[in-house]
């Protein structure tokens, strides 16, 4: 069993939209969904652990909270949205995570516009999931909790 703790979930910018904006890439279900899909897979994983989820579509909120998390924080999901991008700040802020951090996006980047072939990101993270729908949310808080379960 993984320790007692926390699991963040972090959203960017437009996710709250998740299930109306471009249903034809991103799906019909919200971000409440997924959120619910997620402490519903916690409760049976890690019953023990508590998940916070949050969405901004502000680099600087995001910012704040992941140095929230880092005073009870186990492990965070990330999905930065187009902040991956172009944010430097959120890899700093990645960067002096005192927990392992996971990338989720929805669709595959690498088969989108060339722009969103490079995520700042990248570097930093434990790892990164990208086209598998929202079931990466899933997937990485299964590695999470692998990597908790490790420590």
């Amino acid at each position: 069993m993984a320790n007692d703790g926390e699991i963040w979930v972090l959203n960017g910018p437009n996710l709250g939209r998740l299930g109306r904006r471009e249903p034809e890439i991103y799906g019909s279900i919200t971000l409440a969904d997924v959120e619910l899909r997620l402490r519903n897979k916690l409760a049976a994983l890690a019953p023990e652990m508590k998940l916070i989820a949050h969405q901004s579509n502000h680099e600087g909120e995001l910012i704040d909270w992941m140095e929230k998390a880092a005073k009870t924080a186990r492990g965070l999901i990330i999905n930065p949205g187009a902040f991956a991008h172009t944010s430097v700040a959120l890899l700093d802020a990645v960067r002096g995570a005192p927990y392992p951090v996971f990338e989720v996006h929805i669709s595959n980047t690498q088969a989108r516009e060339s722009f969103r072939h490079h995520s700042y990101l990248a570097e930093a993270t434990i790892g990164i999931i990208m086209g598998c729908g929202v079931l990466g949310y899933e997937l990485a808080l299964v590695a999470v909790l692998d990597l908790v379960r490790e420590n």
